[in-house]
């Protein structure tokens, strides 16, 4: 094992809170690893060994991160992101195996999904475009964080106006999901796209509302107008 992964590993425990690890825990149903540090502490222990890792090799610097994958504590998942992150500019189109293998294999729970995929994969989405298909055989996958992921990977863009087409065809295959960690997915999905598409995006929910769960609906129109809002979540009349 890596001296460094060791490092940052005394460095977690000795910024490990019993009250931190409690309150943490709240946020998720499911079972969970801490070590009880706050988020933004976490980061920055990740930030301060940065510059250790700036003369290596993304090959190496994506095997520490798979370290931190692999013992299951949600800090070491943050640390594993913002490294991951970090060598963005040396992204090449077959990383995409091994960013699906970490959601796959590793990813447990909302945080860690999020935090890979809205900037990472994210990303590496808006580099290598030609990719989308593998994001849309994530939406079918059976791993409920491998579908999430397919959403949420491409928040940032969409926040930007790219993608409408893509997006609408993930919350197609997604639309009828059971999960609800899928269905605010892309719930939140459409509702960033809606900041740059409103009106594509609130023709879209208008056109599935009858049968989109309420979960993602009320995800999708969070940031429209209360009037886009009323009409959306009105009932349909029956006649």
């Amino acid at each position: 094992m890596s001296s460094i992964v060791n490092s940052i590993r005394r460095e977690l425990k000795r910024n490990s809170d019993p009250k931190t690890k409690k309150s943490n825990r709240r946020f998720f149903k499911e079972k969970i690893k801490l070590y009880g540090v706050k988020t933004p502490v976490a980061i920055k222990i990740g930030k301060a060994f940065l510059k250790e890792i700036k003369d290596q090799k993304k090959t190496e610097v994506f095997d520490l991160c798979e370290e931190f994958w692999r013992s299951g504590y949600l800090e070491e998942s943050f640390i594993a992101c913002l490294w991951a992150y970090s060598v963005r500019k040396d992204f090449r189109p077959e990383d995409f195996k091994v960013f699906e293998k970490w959601i796959n294999n590793f990813v447990g729970n909302w945080a860690s999904c999020d935090t890979l995929c809205n900037h990472t994969v994210g990303a590496f989405m808006e580099m290598y475009p030609e990719q989308m298909p593998g994001l849309k055989d994530w939406a079918a996958s059976k791993n409920r964080w491998v579908r999430r992921a397919s959403a949420v990977s491409l928040i940032v863009p969409a926040k930007q106006g790219k993608f409408l087409k893509d997006i609408l065809e993930i919350a197609d295959i997604l639309l009828l999901d059971q999960d609800d960690l899928v269905q605010k997915g892309y719930g939140w999905l459409l509702k960033a796209a809606s900041h740059t598409h409103r009106k594509e995006i609130f023709d879209y929910i208008m056109k599935k509302k009858a049968i989109m769960p309420r979960t993602a609906l009320r995800y999708a129109i969070e940031k429209m107008p209360k009037g886009l809002k009323k009409k959306a979540m009105e009932k349909e009349k029956e006649g």
